[in-house]
């Protein structure tokens, strides 16, 4: 059986990764596919496409922002699979869907995951699901399709939560910088610093990338020297609503700004 493209990444490139999130459907509703070619030619090493949901309780006002907007498009996941739908033909970096539960839900776990082998899609990460569920309802479907759930950790799970998801997970672990929302931050305090020092003493099995708050060389730095890479998203938004939905710009200033 062929490596899903996520464990073949973590697998060939383990460290310095830069993985980058975006809102399907804004700036413009026909930009998602363009936005992921784009990334993908600037040497992005995996993408986050964020399903846009009206209540995104664990983004900050940035990405908030982008999914009304995505939503005032028109953006809706059966729109985001019908243009995801030849994106393979061209990219070949592991893709994850991003999105809370409730649009998954009305669409059906199972056609959701049906339709993500049939568009290329590798993974997906859904904040609001708790680990209880899925265990008992969801991995048991995801696995069938070849489909990695990425599980979330903060500074306040605990080690045994975090030794549990590592075991019944594949892919990698998202590691998020703090319990708060996300959204760009200057630097990474000491806490968090031992936070991740202490995941990292874990010795886990699944590799783990560092999300929310990285924004500039800094907390890019700290987030690789603490696992195999970052994960943008509040910063890449704003940059591409900067430059008017042109990724090219948006990609290349934030490669400046993180020193890669």
């Amino acid at each position: 059986m062929k490596l899903n493209r996520i464990n073949q990444l973590f697998q060939n490139n383990p460290k310095n990764l830069l993985s980058i999130y975006f809102c399907a459907g804004s700036p413009t509703l026909e930009s998602t596919a363009n936005v992921i070619r784009t990334l993908e030619r600037n040497g992005v090493n995996m993408i986050e496409i964020g399903i846009p949901f009206s209540d995104p309780m664990a983004d900050g006002i940035v990405i908030q922002n982008a999914a009304t907007r995505a939503l005032q498009n028109g953006m809706s996941l059966r729109i985001l699979f019908n243009q995801l739908q030849d994106i393979r033909h061209e990219v070949r970096i592991p893709l994850i869907l991003m999105g809370y539960l409730n649009p998954i839900m009305k669409f059906g776990f199972e056609s959701f995951c049906q339709r993500c082998v049939e568009c290329g899609i590798d993974g997906v990460i859904i904040p609001d699901l708790p680990f209880k569920d899925y265990e008992e309802t969801y991995k048991t479907i995801a696995l069938k399709y070849d489909i990695r759930i990425i599980m979330l950790i903060t500074p306040e799970t605990s080690e045994t939560r975090v030794r549990e998801i590592d075991a019944h997970t594949d892919g990698f672990i998202y590691m998020v910088s703090s319990a708060a929302t996300t959204g760009a931050q200057q630097d990474f305090d000491i806490q968090k610093q031992a936070y991740f020092k202490k995941i990292e003493d874990m010795h886990l099995h699944n590799p783990r990338m560092v999300g929310f708050g990285i924004s500039n060389q800094q907390t890019f730095d700290a987030a690789c020297a603490n696992s195999s890479g970052a994960i943008i998203g509040s910063r890449f938004v704003t940059l591409l609503n900067e430059t008017e939905g042109d990724a090219e710009k948006a990609i290349k200033k934030l490669k400046e700004e993180i020193g890669r």
